[in-house]
């Protein structure tokens, strides 16, 4: 068998390390344009858990890295004059040079023929002479280019300027420095890694790169430049360059990484942004990766780089996912600089949400702490406290809009039931909003409630047009004011072109084959192919709307809801206003967005004059709609502001379901950032929702400022005492009724016991600084 390697950096020769050292009749060539010693950039970072990946898959390898890298376990942020240090990160530094002399040194002892200053210019030859042909080409890969069409690779290359740069400062800790210059904001990520040596990467934003003119500016200025802006923390040395040319980060995917026997590995496939420092760990990583899978393979080359694809791209994408979430908020970084410091402290270590409350109350329980006092003291005599005069985690700290006050932050989330019949709520949505209600929840949404018969998702979705619906809400919220301490909030809404449709279970969307009504929305547009084309609304379908909307808000206010929201969001009538996909028309109420928001407000505007003024109002709208020429983040910002103007106390941001082309990027709280965005950017509360599943994530948005209530649904559904159970895991007393007094007092008793022995685990599993370095 031979294999080519084009590309000498870490991915290629670890690569070609595994594969002679366990086959050694296999010939293996190295190809790279570069000589030996030329290598760019400064050091390179591991985690304590890839250096145990490299000792189970090469010890040799591993040793001599570890003999060569520079040990921390802090990370250190320097804030407006402030430094906050975390412990318990666990992280070493290796000399990029000295990373590749270690591994070229290894390759040769094992046999593996490396050619350097070689330039592969056939790769078509090389596909027909070699078995198997590892593109280890980095970020500019001719071979992903040459076979793009195979690999269909996306590159985004990404707003923000960075160069690499090295200095002579030591650091005992990972160190971000930012700076604010006349010229705009500067960032530092910075690192040891060899005795003397750091490694200063340098970002900014494009209009201070070009405001302070580094465009035109050349290694040696860009430098001398750099020492002006972080003279104090250079402490009196100098910034060395290596190629340290400004430059866009390139964010690489391929929606295939082979094509026949050639297969990327590295930067060619993949990229991660440095604020993670994952480049050189995701390229090793893939390098283990492939030789596992060409083993289990017994060196079959189509089946074995089918298992290394199939394998290997949902971590690679998990880690590509937490790059994305960490480099956007350098670029936004200017929304968080009117942040207090440490709040803006917290924010940088959980901005991945790789880390969270929970994990750094393990490893720096002193800053949570600080946290937890922080979010107290903003909120003044209405804050909570524990006896002994400590404040309760943020997630059960309360918070006020107008006269009302939820006791905690944790909302039932809105989630149609399709129970209803003609509209009518019955049992099963006072024992679903009862039981939610007294499991623990601040806020309870109910369902999107319609405001006529023919407003209707389904035939079984809730109204509130008439008398005996009016009732039937009147006795859930009595049931919810008299047996818990949570607030109940109606949301109202009107299904537009997405209404006259199937059950959920039956068919979500999917138009009815039977007994469908006429359907009305901004523009005839069908949602899909075959749903009934709607008819698009003129002036007296909007002015009888909008009196259905006033009617339904003041039977709510009969029914004693302690709130109402606008549901502005997901397709239905009003969100098809505001989303230029859905909205076509060429009068008043088309075109930019100050148009399209035209009704949407008008019918806020007379909701909020026949609601009481003592009770707030929110609206839920949809941030994106996950497709292209939809809503841009301006636009949601602007709709944001524009509603908050008219009086909206509460943004509730959701994303997409306005069209079937829609195609969202889900993940663990896949929703929060736009949350982040209006709340600080647009200045008013937010609502959160999407894929957040434990308290511990609802204490990390809202500390970090991310929004200000946290709407959980699926959570909710499987247990109705969620919030009940995550008060007792935090040791927080929430109110229950009588009846159920005995199983709260269970709860509280075992679950500090449950939480102290989980904490002792994970701090037992975690490595050391001295285990590691005394290995």
């Amino acid at each position: 068998m031979r294999i080519a390697i084009v590309g000498g950096g870490p991915a290629g020769l670890y690569f070609a390390v595994l594969m002679k050292r366990d086959w050694p009749e296999i010939a293996i060539d190295v190809f790279e344009r570069n000589q030996p010693d030329d290598t760019f950039g400064f050091g390179v970072v591991f985690s304590d858990q890839t250096l145990d990946i490299f000792k189970a898959a090469d010890e040799p390898s591993y040793r001599a890295i570890r003999d060569n890298f520079a040990y921390w376990d802090d990370i250190a942020i320097r804030f407006k004059g402030e430094t906050f240090s975390v412990p318990g990160n666990g992280f070493c530094g290796c000399s990029r040079r000295s990373l590749l002399m270690l591994v070229q040194e290894r390759a040769r002892e094992l046999g593996v023929n490396l050619q350097f200053g070689t330039d592969i210019a056939d790769i078509e030859a090389l596909k027909r002479d070699y078995d198997l042909v590892i593109a280890a080409d980095g970020v500019n890969s001719r071979i992903r280019e040459t076979f793009k069409d195979r690999f269909q690779p996306q590159i985004d290359m990404r707003p923000n300027k960075f160069a690499w740069m090295g200095s002579t400062r030591p650091f005992d800790a990972f160190t971000f420095f930012f700076k604010e210059t006349e010229h705009g904001l500067f960032i530092a990520h910075c690192y040891q890694y060899e005795a003397g040596r750091s490694t200063w990467v340098l970002e900014t934003d494009p209009g201070t790169f070009a405001k302070a003119g580094l465009g035109a500016m050349d290694e040696a200025q860009s430098a001398a430049f750099l020492e002006g802006v972080f003279a104090e923390e250079l402490e009196g040395h100098r910034l060395i360059t290596n190629r340290s040319m400004w430059r866009n980060f390139p964010a690489i995917k391929c929606a295939r990484w082979v094509a026949d026997n050639v297969v990327l590995l590295g930067d060619a496939k993949a990229t991660a942004h440095f604020s993670i420092g994952s480049g050189t760990k995701l390229a090793m990583e893939d390098s283990i990766a492939l030789h596992k899978a060409m083993g289990e393979a017994g060196l079959d080359v189509t089946k074995g780089l089918t298992l290394f694809e199939t394998r290997r791209r949902e971590e690679v994408e998990k880690t590509q996912h937490a790059a994305d979430v960490s480099l956007v908020w350098f670029e936004e970084l200017r929304r968080f600089w009117d942040f207090d410091p440490l709040r803006f402290a917290f924010g940088l270590m959980t901005r991945s949400k790789a880390i969270t409350y929970d994990n750094l109350a393990l490893r720096a329980p002193e800053m949570v702490a600080a946290v937890d006092e922080m979010v107290a003291k903003e909120l003044g005599p209405l804050a909570r406290r524990r006896k002994d005069g400590s404040p309760v985690p943020p997630a059960f700290q309360p918070f006020a809009m107008r006269g009302l006050t939820v006791e905690n932050r944790m909302v039932l989330s809105p989630m149609c039931q399709y129970s209803a019949q003609d509209g009518l709520p019955n049992d099963w949505h006072l024992m679903h909003y009862g039981s939610r209600a007294i499991g623990g929840p601040g806020l309870v949404y109910t369902e999107m409630t319609c405001i006529a018969p023919d407003a209707r998702i389904t035939p079984g979705c809730a109204g509130l047009w008439n008398d005996a619906q009016e009732a039937a809400w009147k006795r859930i919220t009595d049931f919810v004011h008299a047996n818990s301490a949570a607030k109940i909030c109606l949301q109202l809404g009107h299904a537009g072109r997405k209404g006259a449709s199937k059950l959920m279970w039956e068919g979500m969307d999917r138009p009815l084959e039977q007994g469908a009504w006429p359907i009305i929305s901004a523009s005839p547009l069908p949602y899909y192919p075959e749903s009934q084309v709607p008819r698009e609304m003129d002036r007296a379908d909007m002015d009888r709307l909008k009196a259905e909307f006033v009617a339904a808000a003041e039977r709510a206010e009969r029914a004693g809801f302690d709130m109402i929201e606008l549901h502005c969001a997901h397709g239905y009538l009003l969100a098809s206003f505001l989303s230029p996909l859905t909205n076509q028309r060429n009068d008043e109420f088309g075109g930019s967005v100050e148009n399209r928001l035209r009704y949407p407000l008008e019918v806020f505007r007379a909701l909020r004059e026949a609601w009481p003024k003592d009770k707030p109002m929110s609206v839920r709208i949809s941030a994106t709609d996950w497709a292209q020429g939809g809503l841009s983040p301006d636009d949601s910002v602007a709709i944001a502001e524009a509603f908050a103007a008219e009086g909206c106390d509460l943004v509730d941001v959701s994303t997409g379901q306005t069209a079937r082309e829609s195609r969202p990027v889900y993940g663990r709280m896949f929703q929060t950032p736009f949350s982040d965005r209006i709340r600080n950017e647009a200045r008013v509360a937010t609502m959160c929702v999407g894929n957040i599943t434990t308290a511990d994530q609802v204490n990390t948005i809202v500390a970090a400022g991310r929004a200000d209530l946290v709407a959980l649904g699926r959570p909710h559904l499987a247990d109705p005492s969620f919030v009940l159970r995550a008060a007792a895991w935090y040791g927080v007393d929430i109110p229950q009724p009588v009846q159920y007094a005995p199983g709260k007092d269970q709860l509280m008793r075992n679950a500090p016991r449950e939480r102290k022995d989980l904490e002792a685990l994970k701090l037992k599993a975690k490595p050391s600084r001295h285990a590691v370095a005394a290995e």
